[in-house]
């Protein structure tokens, strides 16, 4: 019986994590707190001085377009060495085959 409780706890939390990721209306601060992992205070601060995409209708509340949090959060992207190296690789490929770096 208790196996079934953890299953059933499980599914309801994944559950809810797929009904947060599919929802269109906008999140507020508190929504945008915890999908962000960020404190209210820090999120209210990345706000004040526009580092954040966000929505203040008639200057009250605060919104956030999740698409756009995501997009935020996967700006500045980082390439690792590995990728680096291929991309260099496919540059110098390039340019050999285009006749320009004959060898």
């Amino acid at each position: 019986m208790e196996n079934s409780n953890i299953i059933l706890n499980k599914l309801t939390a994944i559950e809810s994590l797929l009904e947060a990721t599919s929802q269109t209306k906008p999140l507020t601060l508190k929504e945008t707190a915890k999908f962000l992992d960020l404190s209210k205070s820090h999120l209210y601060r990345l706000v004040c001085y526009k580092k954040i995409p966000h929505y203040k209708p008639e200057g009250k509340r605060l919104y956030f377009d999740q698409a756009e949090l995501v997009a935020w959060l996967k700006r500045n992207h980082s390439v690792t060495q590995v990728q680096r190296e291929a991309q260099l690789e496919e540059k110098a490929a390039s340019y050999i085959d285009s006749g320009k770096g004959e060898v």
